[in-house]
């Protein structure tokens, strides 16, 4: 059976462990989530040994699986055996090994396949065989327009009863990203004052304000994907936020770097969807690069590098004739508003 994250805990909560499950999600939180609820629902039901296998790319050894499942446990009578695909595809070998664990299932294994990425075309008999043994949950990426909903749900099972402008406004403040979201909703269950019966008041957007610092990511990922994704106010208020929180430029540059490096062999390719596996670029960001290729042609995102050598030198100190006077900060937030905006590419000459 295939099931959704919010229904997927209660379930395993109501019955005895199936023979098989499958995680799945570019969501981390919510996989994360899914799969722990699989574990502790075998540690409930007395399976106290785990045992974790990374089966990623060429290097999956299948035998190697194979053979530790079907070997005895000397410690237990049921293990817990987590397979993890990163991309969620186990390949031919990898595929035929799960659907045959899950038609004949060792009386001896519950099998928990956690996958990084999926999408429509990740499933197969492989998927199919383990949602007729146990339980699929596909953690599928909260809308924007799910965001306030998923958060005041949040906060109810927190315990925590909110206004719709509270709920809205610290929507606004963490930006989609709901690993931030359940942070803040986790602090404001602990900060909030309660009753002598242990209710709490309605939580307003004054009281949220006076509770919650402004938490809204600022890293390095979440700025360089405002940049490729076109969203020039973004990356501003990104770039202000890194500055005030002290981050140190150089730690930042290797990671504009090497997306700008990507950006460019791509545009170079000509067969994108084999420069893609090439660059081993997941299906999940594949739409990120391609909105940002239409954008600027080739020479321009060689340009963005040259321009990065420029950032990166300034930052540590190492300037060239012309350089002395700039500032870091301000030509990182050029450089990634012409990468997010083509008109913002006259900044970089002044």
């Amino acid at each position: 059976m295939e099931l959704n994250v919010d229904r997927f805990a209660a379930q395993l909560a109501g019955e005895s462990l199936r023979p098989a499950y499958l995680v799945a999600g570019s969501e981390t939180l919510l996989v994360l989530e899914a799969a722990d609820a699989v574990r502790t629902a075998a540690r409930a039901q007395g399976i106290d040994e785990r045992e974790v296998h990374d089966m990623e790319g060429r290097d999956a050894d299948w035998d190697a699986l194979d053979a530790a499942i079907n070997a005895p446990s000397l410690f237990a009578s049921r293990r817990l055996v987590e397979v993890r695909l990163p991309t969620g595809k186990p390949g031919t070998e990898g595929a035929k090994l799960i659907a045959g664990l899950c038609a004949s299932p060792p009386s001896d294994v519950v099998l928990l396949v956690v996958a990084g990425e999926w999408s429509r075309s990740h499933g197969g008999k492989w998927s199919e065989a383990i949602t007729r043994a146990g339980h699929a949950c596909i953690a599928w990426p909260v809308k924007p327009h799910e965001l306030t909903g998923w958060i005041g749900a949040r906060l109810r099972s927190r315990g925590v009863k909110a206004a719709p402008d509270a709920v809205a406004r610290l929507a606004q403040r963490v930006e989609g990203n709901l690993l931030a979201a359940a942070q803040e909703v986790d602090k404001l269950a602990l900060l909030l004052e309660r009753d002598a019966s242990g209710a709490s008041a309605v939580l307003d957007v004054a009281k949220m304000e006076s509770l919650v610092a402004d938490s809204a990511r600022f890293d390095v990922f979440r700025l360089v994907d405002a940049a490729l994704n076109g969203q020039p106010a973004q990356v501003s208020r990104m770039v202000a936020g890194l500055q005030a929180e002290g981050e140190a430029i150089p730690a930042l540059m290797g990671m504009v770097v090497k997306e700008l490096n990507t950006v460019a062999a791509l545009s170079r390719a000509r067969n994108l969807a084999a420069e893609f596996k090439a660059q081993r670029v997941w299906e999940s960001k594949q739409a990120v690069y391609t909105r940002a290729l239409k954008r600027h042609p080739p020479e321009r995102w060689q340009r963005m590098l040259v321009e990065a050598g420029k950032v990166d030198r300034i930052s540590k100190g190492r300037v060239r004739l012309g350089e002395e006077s700039a500032d870091a900060w301000q030509q990182l937030e050029r450089l990634l508003l012409a990468v997010a905006e083509p008109g913002a590419v006259r900044l970089l000459a002044s």
